[in-house]
């Protein structure tokens, strides 16, 4: 097989990725972007502190913040820490948010790319416009620019890096929070260049946690920003990285695809950027678990309606065939969660409690709820299999099919799951989650705060931001 087929076409064609990623990051003006991507900017934002927010309660975030604290020495800094009362420095920031933006597996997918984008932009954009105090413009320009770099390199590989075994989100983030950060930094495209090919050096985010809930892919996204905010300054001080780090020899795409560097199309990256934004494509989630799992668990809940008064005696679960390593399998291991992150992670357990409760949310991952005697023999009559009518990678469609004890069959499909394509989360929908998860941090009346100076942005600055966000 001629590995290198894809990357020579895209050279031939004078698609050359790092460049046409770094001319559009240092050309792109604000004033240019459409206004339904700017709104749809500004939503993501919102979701992604109000995530950030709700972390707080959780033990990942406790143990983060304190080891990130010792590592600076237990000084205090000028860039904020979500929900914190005093700031670190600008690397340790972002290393603590997109930990807490991440943690909670809650936060927007791009579902072609299978990447979490906000949790790859906005702690490096946010950390560096906070600390040379730019405007609320200038952080928007930086996060649009992350994101869609973003979802354009994890739409490039085909759902690649998960099958070499890597979190797409853990690779990408290093080049997203480069080019955000060498955006607020004023680098020129041929310092972003480098910036990424510096970026190509520290991207990594393998999938091992999933073999016993290991809390790293929260890190993820954190440490990618510290690369990108490395990155950017080393660029700036005409450190020199390689101009090819995706398509290059030994380059991303043959390192971390492998087997399937060549299902991979650079082109992708590079077609219609800047005037196509695809960062408006992205979903937001409704339930807090994997989004593979999330239309055989929207299916579940309405099918709940038609069990009546009978007992369920099996559940066939319906799930696009490429996920099924992720979220089905090892198939015991996934029918006995005991964890949060096995949870969030197991369509049996999500399926088993749609159909036991009628709902998901974070209540619903408390180790009360999760061990749940109810749900976990319920979670044993499971089996998950590929679903003929699924339309992954465009939406995460999945459903469920019921045996029931009085002998009835019953069952129901999700094409589109809730959140995606024309089933997009509305400003009002996205407030209420946003409200729901920051209220009970900050107080009703801070988290309107936050939320208006989020909406207004370009009204505000990074700083008058962070200081809505400090706890």
């Amino acid at each position: 097989m001629n590995h290198t087929m894809p990357m020579a076409d895209a050279q031939a064609a004078g698609n050359r990725p790092a460049q046409a990623l770094a001319d559009f990051a240092a050309g792109l003006d604000i004033t240019t972007l459409p206004h339904d991507v700017r709104s749809r900017a500004c939503l993501h934002i919102l979701d992604g502190l109000g995530l950030g927010l709700a972390s707080r309660a959780h033990p990942f975030a406790t143990a983060a913040l304190a080891g990130i604290d010792d590592l600076g020495g237990n000084q205090t800094g000028g860039c904020t820490v979500i929900g914190s009362p005093d700031g670190m420095a600008a690397r340790d920031a972002a290393l603590a948010n997109g930990i807490l933006i991440h943690g909670l597996d809650f936060d927007d997918t791009h579902q072609a790319a299978i990447v979490h984008p906000t949790a790859a932009a906005l702690p490096a954009a946010l950390a560096v416009a906070e600390q040379h105090n730019l405007s609320g413009e200038a952080l928007l320009a930086a996060y649009c620019i992350g994101m869609e770099a973003a979802i354009r390199i994890g739409a490039a590989v085909k759902g690649g890096f998960h099958h070499a075994g890597f979190h797409a989100t853990g690779v990408v983030a290093h080049f997203s929070s480069a080019l955000a950060a060498g955006r607020l930094l004023g680098l020129d495209a041929a310092a972003l260049v480098s910036a990424q090919g510096i970026a190509a050096s520290t991207a990594s985010g393998v999938q091992v946690f999933l073999e016993e809930g290991a809390w790293t892919k929260r890190f993820h996204p954190g440490w990618a920003a510290v690369a990108g905010i490395t990155a950017a300054h080393l660029a700036r001080r005409g450190f020199r990285g390689p101009s090819r780090p995706y398509e290059g020899t030994f380059g991303l795409f043959e390192s971390h695809l492998q087997a399937h560097v060549g299902d991979a199309e650079p082109g992708l990256i590079t077609e219609g950027l800047g005037q196509v934004w695809r960062m408006a494509e992205t979903a937001l989630k409704p339930y807090p678990v994997c989004h593979f799992i999330h239309g055989c668990a929207e299916a579940a809940i309405v099918v709940r309606e038609a069990i009546g008064d009978a007992g369920i005696e099996s559940i066939d679960i319906l799930l696009p065939e490429k996920t099924l390593p992720i979220v089905a399998e090892p198939a015991e291991a996934k029918r006995n969660a005991r964890t949060e992150y096995e949870a969030k992670f197991s369509a049996p357990f999500v399926v088993a409690t749609c159909l036991l409760r009628g709902r998901f949310g974070l209540a619903e991952l408390t180790p009360e709820a999760i061990a749940a005697a109810d749900v976990q023999a319920l979670a044993g009559r499971t089996r998950c299999m590929p679903d003929p009518d699924s339309a992954f990678p465009t939406y995460f469609s999945g459903g469920v099919r019921l045996r029931l004890s009085d002998g009835r069959e019953v069952g129901h499909h999700v094409a589109v799951n809730s959140g995606a394509g024309e089933r997009q989360m509305d400003a009002a929908a996205v407030i209420a989650k946003f409200m729901a998860n920051a209220a009970p941090v900050l107080g009703e009346a801070r988290a309107e705060r936050l939320c208006d100076t989020v909406l207004e942005i370009g009204q505000a600055t990074a700083r008058d931001l962070g200081s809505c966000l400090r706890g």
